[in-house]
């Protein structure tokens, strides 16, 4: 008799998994079905897969501090990326897994979404696909959602990425209009606030207009939750403040990285720090003290993966006051710690050929201008 009952209620429950499967059907029990694999099974794993794409990119993005920084730290292809080329095998397994949770748990009932768990894929198939750099195929994924799940609470999210994939496309004009009208009808949280506010900025760099992306930076730095992202917006305002000759506005800028400390990544503090010292002029009055200030930077340990800029700038220090010897001794240490940092040695190999140009070692001045060379972009002046 147990038996036959525990082969009835294997039967049924086995039914109701079975009915529970079907994308067909409108039920309580299929809708969680279906929601819950989709959140906990297919898009956990591609938000793995997708973070650890992520965070290889932060590693080996390295940012040049002799130009301007871009908002977001992503390094990019000057030709537009083809679906099949070269794809990045994490963000390949994030869109693996947005696809199957689009085929195998999308509910689209009567021309509407019954897995609420939809649009989060469709979103995550978007971001794989901007971060590999086909983005084309990522503002499809996006306008998708803002045209199919009107109702979605993703819909502010997907249209800043949509608009960030606008400017990746040199739309800046339509990034600018469509951010716009998103700030003046919607309701944000302060984190995408402080995103629209943060592309609508690398919108007006661009479009070569520093002071209104001044502004928007000013906005994006105040509300965004990362303080990654906060110590970022600082150095590119002060940046900008430097490029508009308004030195002490850029130094308050630099400032404020400055007192973020450990909360920020060094490197911003650090560059920081340096951008306040060139924004200084040197007097009798005060290069004591500058290098003091530089001597600390030296001496601080915690700062030795940055001594290649650090003695760069120290040897600027004695070049300005005519002490020749002692910058040569620091353009070279700054040459020994530098690691794959093209800028930096292109300056220090120049300005020790220029030196021994000007002291008529023409030979020794052609050693370091060919040293120049590989350092430098090609097709450059």
């Amino acid at each position: 008799m147990n038996l036959r009952k525990l082969y009835f209620l294997t039967g049924v429950l086995g039914g109701i998994i079975f009915s529970a499967c079907s994308t067909k059907k409108d039920t309580f029990v299929n809708r969680n079905w279906h929601a819950l694999n989709t959140k906990y099974n297919v898009l956990y794993n591609g938000n793995n897969a997708f973070d650890i794409g992520r965070e290889e990119l932060n590693v080996a993005y390295v940012d040049n501090y002799w130009e301007l920084l871009p908002v977001e730290r992503l390094q990019v292809k000057d030709e537009i990326k083809l679906d099949s080329e070269d794809n990045n095998p994490n963000f390949e397994i994030a869109e693996e897994k947005a696809t199957k949770a689009i085929q195998k748990h999308s509910m689209d009932i009567a021309d509407e979404e019954r897995n609420p768990q939809t649009d989060e894929s469709f979103l995550l198939l978007g971001k794989a696909r901007y971060f590999d750099q086909r983005y084309i195929p990522a503002l499809e994924a996006f306008n998708y959602i803002l045209k199919k799940y009107v109702e979605s609470d993703k819909l502010n999210e997907a249209t800043i990425w949509r608009e960030k994939t606008h400017i990746r496309l040199s739309y800046e004009e339509l990034a600018l209009k469509n951010l716009k009208r998103l700030l003046k009808y919607e309701r944000l949280k302060d984190q995408e606030y402080a995103d629209a506010h943060a592309m609508m900025a690398q919108a007006y760099i661009n479009l070569n207009f520093p002071d209104s992306a001044l502004q928007e930076l000013k906005i994006a730095s105040a509300y965004t939750e990362k303080n990654e992202e906060r110590g970022r917006y600082y150095f590119i305002i002060g940046q900008l403040f430097n490029e508009l000759g308004l030195k002490d506005s850029a130094n308050y800028a630099f400032d404020k990285i400055i007192d973020l400390n450990r909360k920020s990544p060094r490197g911003y503090m650090i560059n920081a720090h340096l951008k306040k010292i060139q924004n200084t002029e040197l007097t009798e009055a005060n290069k004591a003290e500058i290098l003091e200030y530089l001597t600390d930077l030296e001496e601080n340990r915690e700062n030795r993966p940055f001594l290649d800029k650090i003695n760069h700038e120290i040897a600027n220090y004695y070049l300005e006051l005519n002490n020749d010897s002692m910058a040569i001794v620091y353009y070279n240490k700054s040459l020994r710690a530098t690691i794959n940092s093209e800028p930096l040695n292109a300056l220090n190999y120049e300005y020790l050929a220029e030196y021994y140009f000007d002291i008529n070692s023409y030979k020794t001045s052609g050693n370091y201008f060919d040293s120049v060379l590989p350092n430098l972009p090609e097709n450059t002046k």
